[in-house]
C-alpha cells in the first residue's frame, strides 16, 4: 500500500484522468462510476465545482506524502542535535534544553500546531515548518537518554583518550548507534505528520486553496457529506489506509532494528 502511493504521487501528471483544479459546474457532485447518474470517465465522482475526485486524490497524496516527510526531516534534525547536545555535555546545557522541551510538551501538539499556523501566512513551507518546530521532543528526549547510555561506554572513553574532539565522538561513534532509533520514530511520526496536515487543512490553516490537499477535499465536502458522501469520504479513506500502511511499516520496522523485539524478549 505504500508503495502503491509513493508511485501514485509521482506519477500523479501522467496517470490522473484530468486536470485536478478543472472545472465545470456541469459535472458538479456527479456520483462513482458504481452509482446511477455517474458521467464516464470520472470513475470517483466529482465535488462541488465538477473537478474529478480520483485526480484530485492522486495529487493530494503529493502534498500530503512531502509534508510528511519534509516536516520529520526537520523534527529529527532539531531533535536529534538537540538530544546529542543535551546528552553528551548534560550540566547546565541539559538542563536549559530540557527545560524548553518540558514546556513544548506541556502543550497538546495539534493546538500548538493551530495556535502557529494561525499566525503565519499559509504556504507549503510554513505548514512544513511548523510541523517541524513543535514536533521535536520525541527525538530529542528518546535521543538524550541513548546517548546518556552510550557515552560511558568504553569506545567512546577509548576515544576520549586517543584524543578525539567532543564533534568526532559525537557524530562518529555516538549517532550510529542512535540512527536505528530514529529512523523508526521518523517512520512511524509520518503518518502522524499526514494526519495533522489533514487536520490544519480542514480547519483552513494548511496550505494554500489551490494547492490540492486530502484534508482540504474531506473539508470541501463536510457540508455535502447527506448529498454527496464520495467528496469527502473517498479523501478520508486515503488518509485512513496510508496511515495504517506507514504504521504497520514502522511497526515491523522497529522490530528489525530491535534485537529485544526480534529475539521475542
Amino acid at each position: 500500500m505504500v508503495i502503491l502511493v509513493i508511485l501514485s504521487a509521482v506519477a500523479a501528471p501522467v496517470i490522473a484522468p484530468h486536470d485536478p483544479n478543472l472545472q465545470s459546474l456541469r459535472l458538479r457532485l456527479k456520483p462513482p462510476i458504481w452509482q446511477e447518474g455517474s458521467e464516464p470517465g470520472f470513475w470517483l465522482g466529482t465535488d462541488a465545482l465538477g473537478r474529478d475526485n480520483l485526480s484530485r486524490i492522486l495529487f493530494g497524496a503529493r502534498i500530503s506524502l512531502l509534508i510528511g516527510v519534509m516536516s520529520v526531516l526537520v523534527q529529527g534534525t532539531l531533535g536529534v542535535t538537540i538530544g546529542l547536545l543535551s546528552g553528551y555535555y548534560g550540566g547546565r546545557i541539559d538542563t536549559i534544553l530540557m527545560r524548553i522541551a518540558d514546556v513544548q510538551q506541556s502543550i497538546p501538539f495539534l493546538i500548538l500546531a493551530v495556535a502557529v499556523a494561525a499566525v503565519l501566512e499559509a504556504s507549503l513551507i510554513n505548514v512544513i515548518l511548523v510541523l517541524g518546530v513543535t514536533g521535536w521532543v520525541t527525538y530529542g528526549r528518546v535521543v538524550r537518554g541513548q546517548v546518556l547510555s552510550v557515552r560511558e561506554r568504553q569506545y567512546v572513553e577509548a576515544a576520549r583518550a586517543y584524543g578525539s574532539g567532543n564533534g568526532t565522538i559525537i557524530f562518529r561513534h555516538i549517532l550510529p548507534n542512535v540512527l536505528p532509533s530514529i529512523t523508526v520514530i521518523g517512520t512511524l511520526t509520518i503518518s502522524t505528520m499526514i494526519l495533522a496536515e489533514a487536520s490544519l487543512s480542514f480547519l483552513g490553516l494548511g496550505v494554500p486553496p489551490s494547492l490540492t490537499t486530502w484534508g482540504g477535499m474531506v473539508a470541501d465536502g463536510r457540508s455535502y457529506v447527506s448529498t454527496a458522501w464520495w467528496v469527502s469520504v473517498l479523501p478520508g479513506l486515503a488518509i485512513f489506509f496510508t496511515v495504517l500502511s506507514i504504521n504497520v511499516v514502522g511497526d515491523k520496522l522497529r522490530e528489525i532494528l530491535d534485537p529485544t523485539l526480534r529475539r521475542g524478549e
